[in-house]
Formats: structure tokens, C-alpha cells, sequence
């Protein structure tokens, strides 16, 4: 159907594709956010009755495009619903849908049938979002004010959980990923999205039982009932998580057949559980305790007081392994409980994420409910005890006054010393790093700098590792590459609940490397980002920001591989030696200090020495230098390099007060290889300790 002038416009007001737009706004504006634009006030979507008159020819055209008779071109049915407005035909609009779309489609359309045609186009407007993109701020919010939407959002779901449970029962026939239309899927993912965003209390549930239902077939096929409604949903998790929500989603990817469904899962895992951070009121609601469960003489038990264990007891003995007897009449007990520790420790590590990243947010956690689990009690906490001022304690003791979490970047270093001695003294393993935990402080540089800082610019990484840290660590970034993104972006990450957001600029340096760029912050100002200055970022956002990048190069940097030493072109050799043995950032700052406190507890105290950049070991045959940040080595007394492909583990007893990237352990396991060197048969070390 070829649309006339007027109704063309029409159609570029509701689409919001308009460039020059006057009784409706730009769409552009509404991508702010709609706090200004209440569910009852449609503000400029207004229409004039003059103007209503002028549009219902066009409006009516433009229906008959939108929804045309011959099927030739998809319908829109939301454009289509306020175009019915303006023309007042909703009964033909409504009768048309019903025939084209599926009855959840159907039921939103209901309600927005109900409105006025400025809070329908205002609606149609504020949802139109490419499929894999948020809605925008405070869209979730204002759904819930619009009159008979929440109903629906749980009618919606309850619907679309029976109709699930009908095709598993065999009532309804199975058709791979026909259980729902287009139209349904979208509007249940702003059901759920309203759902979780207002943390209903009947969701969790029903949420399970659906996620289970749609992520595998009722036969034996590897194909699901719907796909696109699982990730739909775990998009819609990833906006507004909630525990729950999460454990759901982790339910689905261990019931499902289908072999890419889990990778596409575990993606949004990595995005999902740090975006539980900026909801620390839920997030808390994680189980952490115990679970006992008698069989005759036996009991399981599942512990969460340090790391997740299901253990198996006969009265007070702990067993190595699962009772025979038990294994052989509760097969499916067994089965459960590993599958609950499994869970616990998904749970636990959602949990310990979220407290971890919520060091940077601006408003008071309710850090309370955490009073009385085992959790809180090897943690470090400050407590207000008069105006302004801050005591620190191991675990939540101190009752009825503000309580946070005990950064060193508020400590003096005497106090962050006595902390230290006081994790390392007694053993405990705390949930995330913190006594232990580095901190980054602006440099004169950078406060000259201005907005950018490039104190790790011009690093060589592995790109593909460089990528797994990214999602590990909750930041999102382009895919690099000749047929994707390009050469060259920026990887960010939101901090701050939301208000501060920090980005890495990086390139592709070869087809498997891409090199560093430099650091930068802006701030959520109106609703979009601005630029800040580096003096502008608080001092927490900062050193947790430059803490995750400063982790990105420790890790994925070539010159933690030995191999490096002699491969690749010239100036990558030269890179590589150069960084291997360069002056120590602050992630290696606190390696070296852990290592000092450890080492004169071990056997080889003697042969060892703690200088600015290296544990110093003394063998029999030659005095080694084991770089404290990429953990590569030096031979005394000509500084030879010494390359250690792998090495043992440390040994057995050797207590570890933290171990992120597994270098204080490759450190330790070299320095108890080499102080013992008479002792190594290995043909490719001995080789080089006999070379002059």
C-alpha cells in the first residue's frame, strides 16, 4: 500500500522517526527516562480535537498498512493501536489481532485499548527498543503506574506458565519454539522485567516453573519450547536480578538438552550476578547456612561457612565419602543434595560478587541483614560510632549504628597492616579480597592529565583472555575484528549504583593480541553521560575502576608467559622483557607484602629474602630472582633468565590469605622448586641452571 504524505508522517510521529516533529516530541527524549512524565499526564503527547479530526483519514490509511488483509508485510501492532486511536476503529484493530497474534499479544493490547491514544503512543514509544537493549531509565517504573498493567504482567505470566505446562502435559501438540509468538514474547519480557524491577513476591516461583518448562522439550529432543522467551528473560534478569531470578535461570541451563543454550546463558551469567551489586536489598536474601539431612545412622550435610562442602557423617565421624548403603537406597537423595551444594556455591559466589562490587555505591546498604551468618563474621566492618566517626571490627558486632564495609583507601596504613596480620594470624579465608585488598591513588600525572589516564596504556595482551576477564568481571565491550567491530573500542563498566560509568580504550594489535589504551570516567548527568575528570571521579570508584583494569593486564599480558622469552618479533621480545621484570604496580605492591608475611613461616625461610620487585630464593647451585608481578625469573649472577613452564603446587598446609589470579601460588610452588635445586631431574630446567 503506497501511505500519502500525511499519513506517512503519521507513521514517523508514532515511530518517532520524525525530524521535525510538532505536536508530539523528538524520541530522542524520551530515552532520558520518563520521570518527568507521569502514568496519569501524557504532557506533550497531547492531541487537540481539531488535530484528532485532521488525523483519522490518515490514521485509517495507515492502519490498513500496518495490519494489511493479503499478509504482505508483518504487522506492527502497537503503531497499529494508537493509530486505531486516531481513527477510532479499536473494535476492527482488536478483532484483526486476535486472528494474527496469540492471546497474551491479545491481553496487553486489552489494556492498552483502554487508554487515551497519547498514552497509547507515549506506551508504543517508550517500549520501541532493539531486541537485545534495555528499556530505558525509569520506562520499568512508569509501567507499573499505568492503569491495569501490573494485572496484566502477572496474568501474562501466570498465562504463559499453563500454557507451558499444558505442552509438557501433552495437551498441547510441541512445536520447537512455537510456544510463543513474537508479540507474546515482547510483552512478556516487560512483564517481567515489571515483576522483578518491583521484586513481587509471587514471582519467584512461577518464574522457576516456567524457565524449567520452556528450556527443554517434553520428548527427548534437544530443541526447546522457546528460545527466544528463556533469553528474553535473562535479559530481562540482567536489568532488574534479583536471586531468585538468577538461581531460576541456573535451573534452566542444567535442564536443558540443547548444546548452545548454556554457552548463550553463561554469558549472561557474567553480566547478571555483578548487576546484582547495584541491588544489595535483594541480593542479601541468599541462602548461607547449613543443611542436615538424616539417613538411618548417616548425615549429609551441606556447610556455607567457608567454602560451600557436603559432607557425609556417621554419629561424630566425618566420612570420605558418600555411605554405601546410602548411595545404594537414596540414589536420588544423593543426586539432589549435590546438585543443592552445587547451587549453594553459585549462590555464595552471587553473593560475595555483589557485596565486592557494592564498595562503590553512593547510598547505605542493608549491610544488617547480614547479622548473624557466617558470611559477615570474616568480613572487616566499620561502624559509626559517633557522628563522622569510624571504628573497624572483624564481624558485625556492634549493634544500632551505621554500619559499611571496611575499605583500606579509609584506613591509615598502620591500621590496614594490623588488619593484614590479623587475616594472615588466624587463617581466614575471606570472602573477597580485602585486608589484602589494593588501592589506587591518583598520580601527579594524572591529575595533570586531565580526563584520561595511561598509566597501564600500550600493554600486549591475549585477546581472548583479555575478553574472559571482561565478562568475569562484569564490563561489556565490542567484539574486535575485521567483520565485527572493528579494530579499535572501549570496554566499560558501571559503578556507583549506576551514577559512574569507566571505559578502557583497547585495539586489536594482531589477529590473536590487542594492546591497551587509556582509562576514563564520566558521570550519569540528565540522563546521559558527560565526561569527568579524573580529579572529578570519587576516590573509591577510582581505585576499584583501575583496580579490575590493572588485574586485565596482570593477567592477560604476554609477559606472564614464559614461552615469550623467545618467540615472536623482536619487539615483542623486547616488550616482554621489559615488562617481566618492570617496577611493581599495586596488585604485586600487596603480592610482595603477603609474601613477606608468609615466607618465614615456611621451610625455606632461610634461603629466602623479600626485596622492592623479588622474592630472592638461594639454591644450591645458584641464587634465583622470582619476579613478584609476573612471577619470570632471574639466575644470579648474570641475571640469565630461567624459564619455568609449569611448577608444582604449593605445598599442602601453606595457608594462602588470598589468590586471585593464581600468582602468590606460582610464586611460592617456584621458590619451593628452586631452594631445593640439586633436587630437580626435570631435563629442560636442569639444562639451563648448567649453562654458563
Amino acid at each position: 500500500m503506497h501511505l500519502s504524505p500525511l499519513a506517512q508522517r503519521l507513521l514517523a510521529l508514532i515511530n518517532g522517526t520524525a525530524n521535525d516533529p510538532t505536536r508530539w516530541p523528538d524520541a530522542s527524549q524520551l530515552n532520558v527516562g520518563l520521570t518527568g512524565v507521569g502514568g496519569s499526564a501524557p504532557g506533550q503527547y497531547a492531541i487537540d480535537e481539531r488535530a484528532r479530526q485532521q488525523l483519522a483519514a490518515p490514521a485509517r490509511e495507515l492502519v490498513g498498512f500496518l495490519l494489511p488483509e493479503d499478509g504482505a508485510r508483518p504487522y506492527e501492532r502497537l503503531p497499529a493501536l494508537v493509530a486505531a486511536g486516531l481513527a477510532g476503529m479499536d473494535a476492527e484493530v482488536r478483532a484483526r489481532l486476535v486472528g494474527e497474534c496469540g492471546p497474551i499479544a491479545v491481553a496487553e493490547a486489552d489494556v492498552l485499548l483502554g487508554w487515551d491514544v497519547e498514552r497509547r503512543a507515549l506506551f508504543a514509544e517508550a517500549v520501541r527498543v532493539r531486541w537485545d537493549e534495555p528499556l530505558p531509565g525509569g520506562v520499568t517504573e512508569w509501567l507499573g503506574g499505568l492503569p491495569g498493567y501490573l494485572d496484566f504482567a502477572r496474568t501474562a505470566l501466570e498465562t504463559a506458565e499453563a500454557r507451558v505446562a499444558a505442552i509438557h502435559a501433552g495437551e498441547i501438540p510441541y512445536k520447537a519454539e512455537k510456544a510463543f509468538d513474537d508479540g507474546e514474547k515482547e510483552a512478556l519480557g516487560r512483564a517481567v522485567r515489571l515483576a522483578l524491577f518491583r521484586d513481587e513476591p509471587w514471582l519467584p516461583a512461577l518464574l522457576d516453573t516456567l524457565l524449567r518448562g520452556i528450556a527443554v522439550a517434553p520428548t527427548q529432543a534437544k530443541t526447546l519450547p522457546s528460545q527466544a522467551l528463556l533469553f528474553e528473560i535473562g535479559r530481562a534478569v540482567k536489568d532488574h536480578p534479583t536471586p531468585e531470578a538468577i538461581s531460576a535461570l541456573r535451573a534452566a541451563r542444567q535442564v536443558t538438552r540443547h548444546a548452545g543454550v548454556p554457552k548463550q546463558l553463561d554469558r549472561m551469567f557474567k553480566r547478571i550476578e555483578p548487576a546484582l551489586a547495584e541491588r544489595l536489598e535483594v541480593a542479601f536474601r541468599l541462602p548461607d547456612g547449613r543443611v542436615r539431612q538424616a539417613f538411618g545412622e548417616h548425615t549429609a550435610v551441606i556447610s556455607t561457612d567457608g567454602e560451600v562442602e557436603l559432607s557425609w557423617w556417621h554419629g561424630d565421624k566425618k566420612l570420605k565419602a558418600v555411605p554405601a548403603a546410602v548411595k545404594r537406597e537414596h540414589p536420588d537423595e544423593v543426586k539432589r543434595l549435590r546438585e543443592l551444594a552445587k547451587q549453594a556455591t553459585q549462590q555464595q559466589a552471587t553473593l560475595f560478587r555483589a557485596l565486592e562490587a557494592g564498595y562503590t555505591g553512593e547510598t547505605a546498604a542493608p549491610y544488617r541483614q547480614l547479622e548473624g551468618r557466617p558470611v559477615a563474621d570474616r568480613l572487616i566492618w566499620e561502624f559509626e560510632v559517633s557522628p563522622g566517626v569510624w571504628r573497624s571490627e572483624l564481624g558485625m558486632n556492634v549493634p544500632d549504628v551505621p554500619v559499611r564495609l571496611w575499605h583500606p583507601a579509609r584506613a591509615p596504613v598502620e591500621e590496614v597492616r594490623a588488619w593484614r596480620e590479623v587475616v594472615q594470624g588466624k587463617e581466614l579465608r575471606q570472602p573477597f579480597k580485602q585486608a589484602f585488598r589494593e588501592v589506587y591513588l591518583l598520580t601527579p600525572a594524572e591529575e595533570e592529565s586531565g580526563a584520561r589516564s595511561f598509566r597501564f596504556d600500550g600493554h600486549v595482551v591475549d585477546y581472548r583472555r583479555l575478553r574472559a576477564l571482561f565478562k568475569q568481571r562484569g564490563w561489556q565491550s565490542p567484539f574486535l575484528g575485521h567483520w565485527d567491530d572493528g579494530y579499535a573500542g572501549e570496554a566499560h563498566r558501571v559503578l556507583a549504583s549506576g551514577r559512574w560509568r569507566v571505559s578502557l580504550g583497547h585495539g586489536l594489535y594482531d589477529e590473536h593480541h590487542a594492546r591497551t589504551d587509556g582509562v576514563h570516567f564520566q558521570r550519569l548527568t540528565g540522563g546521559r553521560w558527560q565526561q569527568a575528570g579524573l580529579t572529578e571521579v570519587p576516590a573509591l570508584v577510582f581505585s576499584e575502576a583501575m583496580r579490575d583494569v590493572d588485574l586485565f593486564v596482570a593477567v592477560a599480558s604476554i609477559t606472564s608467559d614464559p614461552q615469550w622469552a623467545d618467540q615472536g618479533p623482536d619487539h615483542l621480545r623486547e616488550y616482554w622483557r621489559t615488562g617481566s621484570f618492570a617496577a611493581l604496580p599495586p596488585s604485586a605492591e600487596v603480592r610482595r607484602d603477603a609474601l613477606s608475611r608468609l615466607i618465614g613461616r615456611t621451610a625455606i625461610a632461610d634461603r629466602c629474602t623479600v626485596t622492592d620487585r623479588f622474592l630472592v630464593v638461594r639454591g644450591d647451585l645458584r641464587t634465583y630472582k622470582i619476579h613478584l608481578g609476573s612471577a619470570n625469573i632471574l639466575m644470579e649472577p648474570n641475571d640469565a633468565y630461567l624459564c619455568i613452564v609449569a611448577a608444582r603446587a604449593p605445598r599442602a598446609g601453606l595457608f594462602l590469605p588470598f589468590e586471585e589470579d593464581g600468582r602468590l601460588a606460582l610464586i611460592l610452588s617456584k621458590a619451593f622448586l628452586l631452594a631445593n635445586d640439586t633436587a630437580i631431574t626435570d631435563p629442560s630446567i636442569t639444562r639451563q641452571l648448567k649453562a654458563i
